[in-house]
């Protein structure tokens, strides 16, 4: 089959939505598909554009598949109106490109609008391509819980998604609990299958790990909290910093890092300066990344009240798969405790409660036997239900699936 992958996000973007799209481009690929990716130049998770590159357009192949990449503008400031002139001019740079006549195109939403204008163009094409629609995180569910719009600009966010997941002829979530949303969108549920991000990182090193804890100076006597990957409003980190400061001011063993980019990055580090308990660190490379999963005692997902259900954080798949214990401060409702509880991986607190994260953090890094059990099962929950191959191996079956229906449609 010949697939065309529309997405924002794409390799070398080491973390957030990239590391899927890039693993189901290369998965089609090395089964034989003809798969061409038109996506963004990377600019997450630090908002913005790589040093490194140029241009209003270029095309390269990573790893064997055609990649062609399209400029965008990229908000100095995060807000809703940045992040739709963002996907607006990326959304005409779909307009105006050459696909390649596809048989089938998936679209990866974020970004909405983008994906929106591009489902337009797909169904006014000749000979129509089949639509393909996968859903990383809900907007209008987003919108609400971040309080980022109400009223009509809300009805206006969410009648945009249910359009475009309407012209889709399928839709893929990545979790059961968006499939209620996405039907209350206005699509059958005989068109929407969940196929469940994967884990996409090896198993940690355990020398490897030892050496990273050595060159950071985290002791053998601390336990080293760390979260790992975006700062942004989501995650509601505030809540770590806060907590960091209890930790120095009643000199608990506890030391909390976070590491990697984000839009609030400055914002935290400024708010956190002379914490003795926290520690800032830069993204690492993904050979790197393991390492500093393993090299923690504990691994963090925080997130910001009332920010439930809009995604799944994506950090949690290499969570699993590096065999720490979980502790994550999220509202009991959410998608992030569902997972908690499934997998058995971890234990929740309250958001934006500094004490009960700290409490619970000492609490878990002196109870070894537990850390262990709840890193263990972490492990056990990703390799069950978190193989690579099984989800391209979904994903194939599904794209076929599509191309075989529109096919039946023209024929």
């Amino acid at each position: 089959m010949r697939v065309a992958i529309l997405g924002i996000n794409y390799a070398p973007e080491p973390t957030g939505i990239a590391p899927y799209t890039t693993g189901l481009a290369l998965g089609l690929a090395e089964r034989g598909h003809d798969v061409r990716v038109l996506t963004g130049f990377p600019h997450y998770p630090q908002w913005k554009r790589a040093e490194n590159t140029s241009g209003f357009r270029s095309a390269e192949h990573v790893d064997g598949v055609p990649v062609v990449r399209l400029s965008h503008t990229v908000p100095k400031r995060l807000s809703w109106s940045g992040r739709a002139a963002m996907e607006v001019t990326f959304g005409l740079q779909l307009l105006s490109t050459r696909w390649g006549r596809p048989d089938v195109v998936v679209c990866v939403t974020p970004p909405l609008l983008a994906v929106a204008m591009a489902t337009v163009r797909a169904r006014l094409t000749w000979p129509r391509p089949a639509i393909g629609m996968v859903v990383q995180d809900l907007y209008s569910r987003g919108v609400t819980e971040t309080g980022a719009a109400s009223g009509l600009s809300a009805g206006a966010v969410r009648a945009i998604e249910s359009a475009a997941f309407r012209f889709a002829d399928g839709v893929v979530v990545i979790h059961a609990g968006f499939a209620a949303d996405v039907r209350h969108l206005g699509v059958g549920a005989h068109r929407i299958r969940e196929i469940r991000n994967w884990t996409h990182i090896c198993a940690p090193d355990p020398v490897a790990s030892s050496a990273f804890r050595a060159a950071h100076g985290w002791g053998i006597d601390e336990v080293v909290v760390l979260h790992a990957g975006n700062m942004g409003y989501k995650q509601g980190l505030e809540n770590v910093v806060a907590a960091a400061g209890l930790a120095s001011r009643t000199h608990s063993p506890v030391r909390f890092v976070l590491l990697g980019d984000g839009n609030q990055r400055v914002h935290l580090q400024a708010i956190g300066a002379g914490v003795r308990a926290l520690e800032f660190l830069p993204p690492v490379s993904d050979e790197e990344f393991p390492a500093a999963l393993g090299a923690a005692d504990i691994l963090l997902v925080n997130e910001r009240p009332g920010v439930a259900q809009m995604a799944v954080p994506s950090k949690l798949t290499s969570y699993f798969k590096a065999g720490r214990p979980i502790l994550a401060a999220s509202d009991k409702a959410g998608f992030t405790a569902q997972e908690i509880t499934a997998s058995g991986a971890g234990i929740r607190v309250r958001p934006d409660q500094p004490d009960l994260l700290l409490n619970e953090a000492v609490r878990l890094g002196a109870d070894r036997s537990l850390a262990t059990q709840l890193g263990q099962a972490g492990r056990r929950y990703s390799e069950a239900f978190l193989s690579a191959a099984a989800a391209v191996d979904s994903y194939e079956e599904w794209i076929a699936g599509l191309s075989a229906s529109r096919r039946s449609v023209r024929s």
